[in-house]
């Protein structure tokens, strides 16, 4: 199977295609800027259409998993033009491609397509952006709807991706230097492991179940919670977790209170099962050991 990955250099998309490689897959990892770790790099620009077409019809993948996105909330609330460009141009131009190709889309969105009012949102549920980058996932959502549309809450990995710190590896950080970190107690997420994601979204493809997924950790947490775990887990010192409020954040973007995942359906319907929390940081841990 040729698999391409936008978005290779990323926190999913390198996940994706590393195990994609163990299984013995062709790996084709689509980025911008950062050069990815995992599978044959192939430079491109989501905001550029013809750059999209170009790669996609020399590639001719089999499976294309579309996870590159302009997901910086707060840039675009204040860059709506490039967001859209990136986000909904760009995803359905992806979707034309497999189309043509006769390629297997699975396309990754956000909790964010959610008001968060009330949480643990099913597939079904009636979807409310609150922010523009919400607003743009939703309409990349109307691009694949022939295809998987896969849901996803704060991804976390034992690596860094495209040179950044994921929430995870920031808040080891922290603590290990003896640093105190405000940490909000008032939004609720399903944290969802990288591992587990990637091996969710390529059993998908193997299967080629064309449906909406929510695809993240079972476990509903406010953040607060969600970093008091991380640091039970790696026996660090909790004391420096100092809660705090949403309101106290300087964010330019509203962000949704409640944005958790019912995972339900995911663990009904694939052999790859979602992960409690626990079993989570454990196999977290244990991968950043062997890193």
């Amino acid at each position: 199977m040729k698999v391409f990955i936008t978005g290779g250099s990323g926190l999913l998309g390198s996940k994706v295609a590393e195990i994609a490689l163990e299984r013995g897959y062709n790996v084709y990892s689509g980025y911008n800027s950062h050069k990815p770790e995992f599978g044959e790099p192939v430079k491109f620009d989501l905001a550029d259409p013809n750059s999209i077409v170009k790669v996609i019809d020399d590639v001719r993948p089999d499976v294309i998993i579309h996870s590159a996105a302009l997901t910086d909330v707060d840039r675009c609330e204040t860059e709506k033009e490039l967001a859209y460009k990136i986000n909904v141009e760009g995803t359905k131009i992806v979707a034309e491609m497999a189309r043509k190709l006769g390629a297997f889309l699975v396309y990754i969105s956000t909790d964010y397509v959610f008001d968060g009012e009330r949480g643990m949102y099913k597939e079904e549920d009636e979807t409310n952006p609150i922010n523009y980058y919400g607003y743009t996932k939703l309409l990349g959502e109307k691009y694949c709807q022939d295809f998987c549309i896969a849901r996803t809450c704060v991804i976390y990995g034992a690596r860094p991706a495209s040179g950044k710190a994921n929430f995870a590896l920031w808040l080891i950080n922290k603590l290990e230097k003896g640093e105190c970190v405000k940490i909000i107690t008032d939004q609720f997420i399903t944290p969802t492991l990288n591992t587990n994601l990637a091996k969710m979204l390529l059993e998908i493809a193997e299967r080629g179940l064309k449906e909406v997924f929510h695809l993240a950790g079972i476990t509903r947490v406010s953040r607060f919670e969600f970093a008091k775990e991380i640091a039970r887990e790696f026996g660090l010192d909790e004391s420096l977790i100092v809660p705090s409020k949403m309101d106290e954040m300087n964010w330019i973007a509203k962000r949704p209170r409640d944005s958790s995942l019912d995972v339900s359906k995911a663990a009904r319907y694939l052999n790859e099962k979602p992960y409690d929390l626990k079993k989570a940081l454990k196999v977290l841990k244990g991968e950043m050991e062997v890193n």
